[in-house]
């Protein structure tokens, strides 16, 4: 295994380099692992017949595969920084916005608040609105304008928009 492992480390480690893309610590891991590997298997290996680096280089290559395959199932890992640092979604933010849309909506007349419920909250057109609310065509779209004005000033007031 020693003589094994001084004629072939060099050439086994630069065909490595050239897998990992020039990873030297990842590449001399694939070294070692290989190198275990013709060990476990050294009954099998016949170095009369010639160069042993084909069937290494292949062992090498299998290793590399194995460990891209392993790292691309495994999560993302979340780093060296501490947990209480990383920004988890815990709805709050949401919770808040309703709030504050609720909040600037009941600053609305009762005729803004029903034109922007039939146009907006239930994607109506206009004249559908119109038709439900029993009113004309160009009311509808005179009301939405003005209530879209309206929440966007009460918007504005609540610190909502800037």
């Amino acid at each position: 295994m020693a003589e094994l492992y001084r004629e072939y480390q060099r050439p086994l480690l630069s065909f490595a380099l050239r897998l990992v893309g020039g990873d030297r610590q990842w590449a001399e891991d694939v070294v070692q692992e290989t190198m275990i590997r013709a060990w476990h298997s050294v009954e099998r290996l016949d170095g009369a017949e010639g160069s042993l680096m084909p069937w290494l280089a292949t062992v090498a290559r299998r290793i590399v595969i194995d460990d891209r395959r392993r790292k691309a199932a495994r999560p993302q890992e979340a780093g060296d920084a501490p947990l209480e640092n990383m920004h988890i979604a815990d709805g709050m933010e949401d919770l808040l916005r309703t709030v504050v849309v609720t909040e600037a909506l009941k600053a609305l007349t009762p005729a803004h608040r029903e034109v922007l419920n039939e146009t907006i909250v239930r994607d109506r057109s206009v004249n559908e609105a119109a038709e439900v609310l029993g009113i004309p065509v160009g009311t509808v779209k005179s009301r939405t304008y003005y209530a879209l004005r309206a929440l966007k000033v009460a918007l504005e007031e609540r610190g909502a928009l800037t």
